[in-house]
């Protein structure tokens, strides 16, 4: 892997929750590719060769004042510090007392699954809402022998939780060489045997077809790719979507109606939202 540089920029957001949702959304569309969420607002991410002076000129949330009061600072973060940042900001949670993610740094839990995810710059580790909804949803649903897909997997965390709980053939992609090659890392960390990791976008999906499909991607990447996932599920396949918000939910149920997919379960986690739907 080369050493890459990256620009960090340290927000700090009144009031949080919300803002630093609504703020890590922007950012994200913008090209900021990982955060860290502190006390006081969000550390956001950009490879250097993807930043230039007016990133932040179509951030929205920055010209609400009347809403939000947010400040930043920002400075060059050479890639050899960036395991330091994580170890200094990567807490370890546990979801509904049953799934721990922790990273190797970490003393185990005693659950009944402790995932160890050494997360670097990829996304996924359990503390973001739509990640904690997705394992929530993992933990409540049988994944006995079944194949599953989990689309945009960032640190593959939902994938190794799927293999914990009984799959037996997972496909992992991620469009980011960094998710990509961290996933891969994660997924031998963990000992899992049933798990391959590609790296691609839903171009990948032709003539596969699976029993779950997991997809925790942005709202216009799903509206896009969600005819490829009902096309790739078995029947009685169960699809779980996650990376919106409650007002997102209307255009995805829409779309998910229009490939004959029923809504059957929501959960919702400071604003944001993970759908349940069948085939």
């Amino acid at each position: 892997m080369t050493d890459t540089t990256y620009i960090a920029y340290y927000f700090k957001v009144k009031p949080l929750n919300p803002g630093v949702d609504i703020l890590i959304a922007e950012l994200g569309q913008a090209g900021f590719e990982s955060f860290v969420e502190t006390t006081n607002g969000v550390t956001a991410y950009i490879q250097k060769q993807e930043w230039q002076e007016q990133i932040l000129n179509d951030i929205y949330i920055l010209k609400s004042s009347e809403d939000f009061t947010i400040t930043f600072t920002h400075e060059t973060i050479e890639q050899t510090n960036w395991n330091e940042e994580w170890e200094k900001n990567f807490h370890p949670i546990v979801v509904d007392d049953t799934c721990a993610v922790r990273a190797p740094f970490h003393t185990p839990f005693s659950t009944r699954y402790d995932i160890v995810i050494e997360p670097k710059m990829s996304f996924g580790t359990g503390h973001h809402e739509t990640t904690h909804m997705m394992i929530q949803h993992i933990l409540k649903n049988d994944f006995t022998n079944k194949t599953v897909l989990d689309m945009g997997c960032g640190t593959g965390v939902l994938a190794i939780l799927s293999e914990l709980k009984g799959a037996t053939a997972i496909d992992a992609i991620d469009i980011d060489n960094w998710c990509y090659l961290n996933s891969i890392e994660n997924v031998e960390r963990n000992t899992c045997k049933h798990i391959s990791v590609y790296q691609g976008d839903a171009s990948l999906l032709q003539a596969r077809t699976y029993d779950i499909i997991i997809a925790n991607i942005n709202r216009n990447i799903l509206l896009q790719d969600l005819k490829t996932y009902a096309n790739c599920l078995n029947p009685k396949g169960m699809l779980f979507l996650s990376g919106f918000y409650a007002q997102d939910i209307p255009s995805i149920e829409k779309e998910c109606h229009n490939n004959m997919l029923k809504l059957e379960e929501k959960l919702e986690r400071n604003q944001w939202v993970s759908l349940k739907f069948l085939n």
